[in-house]
C-alpha cells in the first residue's frame, strides 16, 4: 500500500510513475484516492474542532459550578456538541476505511531501472549463462518421457482428482525431494532459516500481502470457512510479522520457505494435462527477506544471484530479464524474472520471480522496524524463488534425458538420491 503522505505531498511524481503502467483505470483510482483523502481530512479538521469545542464547554460547566450559576443551557450545548461529535467520528471511521481500502487498489511505486513496455513481449534480457545442450536426437516432451520411464502417472491423478495433478514415482519423487533438500540447504549456508509456514491464510492477513481481489481467481478456498490454501510461501511468511515492530539490530531477517502451494491457474495458459510445468499443486522452496529500507535494493540484487547460483549448479542454461512496466504486478516496484532454456521448444521459460516490494506489503500489514532510539518506520519486504521444484524438474527432464530413454542426474543433486547417477524405466505398477 502506498503512503498517503507520498501521495498528499508527491502527486505529480505517483502519477507519473502509474501512468508508465499503461492502465488508465490507475488515474482513475489515484484521483478517487486523492478525493477520498481531502474529505477525510475535512471531517478530521470537524471532529478535532468538536472535540476543542466539547471540551471548551466541559470548562465552562465547571467554571460556572464554582461560580453557583445556571448550567443548563450550556449542558444542552454540550449534548449536541456530543452528539454532532459522535456522527461526525463515524463518518470519520468510515472515511478512513474507504481511504484504506482505495489505496489497497492503487500498485506499489516502481524504480527508475523498470523498463518501459506494454507486456511480457517487451522485458528486457539483462544476462545470459550457458550453452544450450545439442542433440542428436528428437526431444520428447517431459510428461510423455516422465508416463514412459513409469515414474509419473498422469492418468490415475485425473482419474481420482482432475487435470492438473500428478502421482510422482520412485525416482522422481526422490529427485522432487533431492531439489527441496539442495534448495535447503544452498540457502541455510547464506545465512536463511528454513521455515515450513501453515498451508492456509485468513483473508485479513492475506489482504495485507496483495490485492486479494485480483489474486482471488488464482486462489482455493475452504467452503464456508474464512481459510485459503497459500499460492506460495512467500504469502503467510510475510504476513507471519503483522502488526509487529522488529529491532533494526536483528534485521535482516532471511528465510527459506519451504511449502506446496495450489493455483487455479485460470486464464489462457490453463493447466497441463500431461506434465509438471503448470499445475495445480506444486513444491517451492522460497527467499522471503525483511530487512532496512535502506539496504532493499543491495539485497534484490543478491537474491537474484542466489538463485541464479543455483540453476548455474545444476547446469541449466537460463536468461535474467528485467520484467517491464506493462508485466509488472502491483506489488513489486521491480521484478527480474529468471527463465530455464527448455531444448524441445527452444525457448526460455521462467523458473524463479524475483521482487523487491519496498514498504508496500508492510505498510499493508503493519510491519515496521525500530531503531535504538524507539523510532518506528516502515520495512521492506523481498521475496524470490529459490526453486519451483515441478518447472526444475521440466527442464531437468528435457536437458539431461538422453537418447535411450535415460535421465542423467545432475551432479550436484546425486548425493541426495544415495549417489544414483541416473533414471531409467522403473516398473511398478
Amino acid at each position: 500500500m502506498l503512503d498517503i503522505k507520498q501521495i498528499r505531498e508527491q502527486t505529480k511524481q505517483v502519477k507519473e510513475n502509474l501512468t508508465r503502467r499503461k492502465d488508465p483505470e490507475l488515474l482513475k483510482k489515484l484521483d478517487q484516492v486523492v478525493k477520498k483523502d481531502e474529505k477525510y481530512r475535512q471531517t478530521l479538521y470537524q471532529v478535532e474542532k468538536l472535540r476543542h469545542e466539547k471540551n471548551d464547554k466541559s470548562q465552562e460547566i465547571n467554571q460556572l459550578k464554582k461560580e453557583k450559576k445556571d448550567i443548563k443551557k450550556t449542558i444542552l450545548e454540550v449534548r449536541k456538541v456530543t452528539q454532532t461529535l459522535a456522527e461526525k467520528e463515524q463518518e470519520l471511521i468510515k472515511l478512513k476505511q474507504e481511504l484504506t481500502q482505495q489505496l489497497m487498489r492503487l500498485p506499489n511505486i516502481m524504480h527508475e531501472s523498470v523498463p518501459y513496455g506494454k507486456d511480457d513481449t517487451e522485458n528486457k534480457e539483462i544476462r545470459k549463462w550457458g550453452k544450450p545442450k545439442k542433440f542428436d536426437f528428437e526431444i520428447k516432451n517431459h510428461g510423455e518421457l516422465a508416463e514412459q520411464l513409469g515414474i509419473a502417472d498422469f492418468e490415475r491423478s485425473a482419474k481420482i482428482s482432475g487435470k492438473g495433478f500428478y502421482f510422482m514415482l520412485g525416482d522422481l519423487t526422490m529427485l522432487n525431494q533431492a531439489l527441496i533438500r539442495y534448495g535447503l540447504e544452498k540457502l541455510m549456508k547464506k545465512g536463511f532459516t528454513p521455515v515450513e509456514p501453515p498451508e492456509m491464510m485468513r483473508r485479513k492477513p492475506y489482504e495485507g500481502v496483495t490485492d486479494l481481489a485480483d489474486f482471488e481467481n488464482m486462489i482455493y478456498k475452504s467452503e464456508g470457512e474464512d481459510q485459503y490454501f497459500i499460492a506460495t510461501s512467500e504469502h503467510p511468511i510475510a504476513a507471519m510479522l503483522m502488526d509487529e515492530s522488529i529491532s533494526e539490530e536483528k534485521l535482516p531477517l532471511k528465510f527459506a520457505g519451504l511449502s506446496i502451494n495450489f493455483r487455479k491457474e485460470i486464464g489462457s495458459h490453463g493447466v497441463d494435462e500431461k506434465g509438471f510445468f503448470r499445475m495445480h499443486q506444486f513444491w517451492k522452496v522460497e527467499q522471503l527477506i525483511f530487512c532496512k529500507p535502506e539496504d532493499s535494493w543491495k539485497i534484490h540484487e543478491e537474491i537474484i544471484k542466489n538463485a541464479e547460483e543455483i540453476y548455474q549448479e545444476l547446469d541449466l542454461p537460463y536468461h535474467v530479464v528485467n520484467i517491464c512496466t506493462g508485466d509488472l504486478g502491483i506489488v513489486a516496484a521491480k521484478k527480474y524474472d529468471l527463465e530455464v532454456w527448455m531444448p524441445r521448444t527452444k525457448e526460455y521459460k521462467e523458473v524463479v520471480s524475483c521482487s523487491n516490494c519496498t514498504d508496500y506489503q508492510a505498510r499493508r500489514l503493519n510491519i515496521k522496524c525500530r531503531d535504538k532510539y524507539g523510532n518506528n518506520r516502515t520495512l521492506h519486504t523481498l521475496n524470490s524463488t529459490a526453486i519451483a521444484t515441478s518447472r526444475t524438474l521440466v527442464a531437468i527432464l528435457e536437458n539431461y534425458q538422453n537418447k535411450d530413454g535415460s535421465i542423467t542426474i545432475p551432479t550436484v543433486l546425486q548425493k541426495y538420491m544415495n549417489g544414483k547417477k541416473k533414471i531409467t524405466t522403473q516398473k511398478i505398477i
